[in-house]
């Protein structure tokens, strides 16, 4: 610190009459300002951070919920005030106008996170005979659907009524819960599944011990008796879950959420809650958080119909779900209630039947059914093992069969779409229809048959046969999952085998290769969600747990029926590029409209006469203005106090350009007289490590340049200011670095291009951060974009993180101990003197290879260490 006094003692001598009070409140002030530019800088490095977080996910990187929208988008919005509190103590007065653009951009956000779905109509309680397709918002869309069938077509639905999304909202805001839920959600991390486990089970607890409001208890004794006097006799319900948004075009929410069935008068408020609490399902959390749909947006709706004792149940296809050019419709049924071809628990018979009139079946499929589920005769369900010849029987007789083909013929007519329908029969032989959605179609499947022999390309088959659930051909390690708890260890990319497709392991498919069960057919609900995801599955393989081992490597052939050991090459064909599932989604849409007012960057050339406050549209701008100002105002400190040639040192160093040193606190080893500063005297260890490569390898000057690289370089001199160097500004005049001993800034002009670069390096691992910012050159658009791209693959091996846009390279590294930033430090050295001009070759496809193995060379000659080990985090 004494070296900064002594400095200060040679710059204002004794002729200046400056007292010594003076002098030290100037190097106050000096330190002051110091103090805020770097928390500018940190705020800056923050924020880019954000943004760049924020590009990844709308790639489809990895899934996302509002609470990490309203989390990113409030820390991007702090740093960049933190940044414009910093420039205004570093300039006070001089860039008033940021906080008025800040205000516009901010209230732009906030519009977007303002929740607006409150709908009008704020009935609790409405008799299902009330209910049509318009009321989606207030009911759900199955309870919807079925009060549209109802009214419109001529089949038959239980008595019911809806306790609606209004009831929803004001049972939560009874208890005062949104607040509670809203912290918890947004305290807990969403890609850690223990997490989100936990997270379920509190929330769901949370519903179940609140209380029902009293009015609203009395509205649903009203229309539970009003439903008992149209039926002429006591009776029991079924409560069905009718969210928002479930049962909608492309987005099932298929088995996410609970029925209690056989619900009698005594249990229906403890059943309602428990179906509300549902919203909250470890599946359903995650179903959302991976399809894209804020929680506030589902509000959950709660169906109370008459229940059916069904004889027998099941669900029926208008279309083959896995084949799109297949129109033929499949009857999935079982004894008893429906319950176990939707929940995938038990196989089931499968009538295939064509549409041309007469109906016909065409195809059927008498499976060994093992149970069935049918309702106690005073509440709740059991379950009977079937015993003897009738689980081999058919469940449904072929009179039924075509008077449900006909049924989904009317209904897929009504709506012009393909349709999913669950029904059950009732002792007298009466079809009804419990639920109606759109049919989820994938495109069209080409099945393979599995080869006689044992062995293709040298792996054994495991097994043949199953039922394609969800079509396509993958390759990972097994996970057998038998319990609930079993899903916490699962890991990315596993094949998940468990006995039965049960909804629950449908919270797995956003990490699972495939999924194979021994039992469940391509009715249920786990297999619709596997489609929604496109994650291959084979159901029905009798003993196929009995077969492979935990950890084993598998590949399912779910398109050939067949699961071979180990990776089959043959058959697996090029990895396809992971579909964004959130692409499109309402949260996915919120981020995408917020990062609009985030992420672009519009002001690039700090020279243009538009590089001003006005102009900055974005965040990302107003980051990019005050980036360059506060550069620009640490140096007109100096000038401003008749400070700046005589504190900024010319460093002394054969190489034809000219290098300035700002020493901003401990950055020189003593005191520097005269107007020069020697390499030897300077102990910045970022800019030492940064200049030991740029020294280290002799430039061989320009490259040799084609004559179409010469016409671009003239052309582009001619055409574009940026490059004239009669505009530049005095700061693109020379190459800066302000220093202290851990810390270095450099804003530097070499040729055509632009280079900014920042660095943090100390034995403090957690502060340690580098920044490097890449731009311009003389050649045309196209060879400085290649240029770009060939300075990103270099980094890029060497454990930067680097986004490009356009000809605007950004690249970080941080987090590693000294002698890794230090190495990186030498490379980003070493690349801004040999890429110096090398945009004017980048249509020459040999002169390119040439420069990347001379670049990799030397590296390797100057970091060794950099190939041979990684560095360990807990290096001192």
């Amino acid at each position: 610190m004494g070296g900064l006094s002594d400095i200060f003692k040679k710059f204002f001598p004794k002729k200046e009459k400056k007292t010594i009070e003076a002098v030290e409140a100037l190097r106050v002030d000096f330190k002051r300002r110091y103090h805020h530019f770097k928390l500018l800088l940190s705020a800056n490095n923050k924020s880019l951070e954000i943004m760049a977080d924020i590009e990844k996910m709308l790639s489809g990187e990895r899934p996302f919920g509002m609470s990490y929208i309203r989390a990113n988008c409030t820390a991007v919005s702090v740093n960049v005030f933190r940044m414009i509190t910093n420039l205004a103590r570093l300039a006070p007065g001089k860039y008033g106008a940021l906080t008025g653009r800040f205000n516009e951009i901010q209230n732009r956000i906030d519009g977007l996170l303002v929740w607006k779905g409150d709908t009008a109509d704020q009935r609790r309680v409405i008799a299902l005979e009330d209910i049509d397709s318009q009321m989606a918002d207030l009911v759900g869309s199955k309870m919807a659907n079925l009060g549209e069938l109802r009214k419109h077509v001529d089949i038959n639905i239980p008595t019911g009524f809806a306790i609606t999304a209004a009831a929803f909202r004001y049972f939560i805001e009874y208890n005062d819960l949104q607040a509670e839920i809203h912290q918890r959600i947004q305290s807990a991390d969403a890609a850690n599944i223990e997490a989100l486990y936990t997270l379920s089970a509190e929330l769901q607890q949370l519903i179940i011990r609140s209380k029902i409001p009293d009015d609203l208890s009395r509205a649903i004794m009203d229309a539970w008796e009003r439903m008992e006097t149209r039926d002429g006799k006591p009776l029991t319900a079924a409560l069905r879950s009718s969210a928002l948004g479930e049962d909608v075009a492309g987005s099932s929410f298929a088995g996410q959420y609970r029925s209690e069935l056989n619900v009698g008068v005594d249990t229906i408020f403890q059943a309602y809650k428990e179906v509300l609490a549902s919203k909250y399902s470890l599946a359903a959390i995650s179903y959302r958080l991976n399809r894209g749909f804020r929680d506030e947006d589902i509000s959950m709706c709660v169906g109370c119909m008459t229940m059916v004792n069904a004889q027998a149940g099941g669900v029926i296809y208008s279309r083959n779900p896995v084949n799109r050019g297949d129109d033929t419709i499949f009857v999935n049924a079982v004894w008893g209630l429906p319950k176990s071809v939707v929940d995938g628990s038990d196989t089931c018979d499968i009538f295939v039947v064509s549409r041309k009139v007469p109906l016909k079946i065409i195809n059927r499929e008498i499976r060994q059914k093992n149970r069935k589920y049918v309702c106690h005769p005073m509440e709740g369900v059991c379950r009977f093992e079937l015993a003897g010849p009738l689980r081999d029987q058919p469940s449904v007789t072929e009179g039924q069969v075509l008077q449900l083909a006909r049924i989904a013929l009317d209904l897929e007519a009504y709506y012009n779409r393909p349709q999913d329908i669950e029904w059950a029969i009732d002792a007298t032989g009466t079809i009804f229809i419990l639920q109606c959605r759109p049919l989820q179609q994938i495109e069209t499947v080409t099945k393979r048959v599995p080869p006689v022999s044992i062995t293709v390309d040298g792996k054994t088959i495991i097994s043949r046969g199953g039922i394609t659930a969800s079509p396509g051909v993958a390759c990972g390690k097994v996970f057998y999952a038998d319990k609930g708890g079993d899903m916490l260890g699962f890991p990315q990319g596993g094949v998940l085998v468990t006995r039965q497709a049960l909804p629950r392991w449908a919270s797995l498919l956003n990490r699972a290769a495939a999924v194979v069960t021994e039992q469940g057919g391509f009715a249920g609900h786990l297999a619709n969600v596997a489609r929604e995801f496109q994650v291959p599955a084979l159901f029905g393989i009798s003993g196929i747990m009995d077969r492979m081992q935990n950890g084993d490597l598998v590949t399912v052939d779910a398109d050939g029926c067949a699961v071979y050991q180990g990776r089959v090459d043959s058959i697996l064909g090029p990895l396809s590029p992971k579909r964004n599932f959130m692409a499109g989604s309402p949260v996915y849409r919120i981020l995408q409209e917020a990062g609009r007012w985030i992420v672009p960057l519009h002001l690039l050339d700090p020279d243009a006469t538009d590089f001003i406050p006005s102009k900055c549209l974005t965040f990302h701008d107003i980051t990019r203005f005050i980036h360059e100002k506060a550069v620009q105002e640490m140096f007109n400190f100096g000038r401003e106090h008749d400070f700046l040639e005589r504190s900024s040192k010319q460093l002394y160093y054969n190489v034809p350009m000219q290098w300035w040193v700002l020493n901003l606190d401990d950055g020189f080893r003593e005191e520097v007289r005269g107007k020069y500063a020697r390499l030897d005297n300077i102990v910045s260890i970022p800019m030492l490590s940064f200049w030991e490569g740029f020294a280290a390898v002799p430039w061989d000057g320009p490259p040799g340049i084609d004559g179409k690289g010469l016409m671009s370089v003239m052309f582009q001199s001619t055409v574009n200011p940026a490059l004239n160097s009669g505009v530049r500004s005095r700061f693109a005049d020379r190459n800066y670095f302000m220093i202290s001993k851990n810390f270095c800034t450099l804003s530097s002009r070499l040729g055509y291009h632009f280079s900014t670069m920042e660095a943090l390096v100390s034995k403090r691992v957690v502060e340690n951060y580098i920044s490097f910012q890449f731009k311009g050159g003389a050649a045309d658009d196209h060879r400085r974009l290649k240029r770009v791209h060939f300075i990103k693959d270099i980094l890029q091996d060497y454990g930067f993180r680097v986004d490009v846009k356009e000809d605007h390279l950004i690249a970080r590294v941080e987090g590693f101990p000294m002698g890794h930033m230090q190495d990186c430090l030498k490379i980003l050295g070493y690349l801004t003197l040999h890429t110096r001009q090398l945009d004017a070759i980048m249509a020459n496809t040999d002169a390119v290879g040439y420069y990347r193995n001379k670049i990799k060379k030397d590296i390797q000659t100057m970091i060794p260490s950099m190939l041979e080990a990684p560095y360990s985090m807990d290096e001192p």
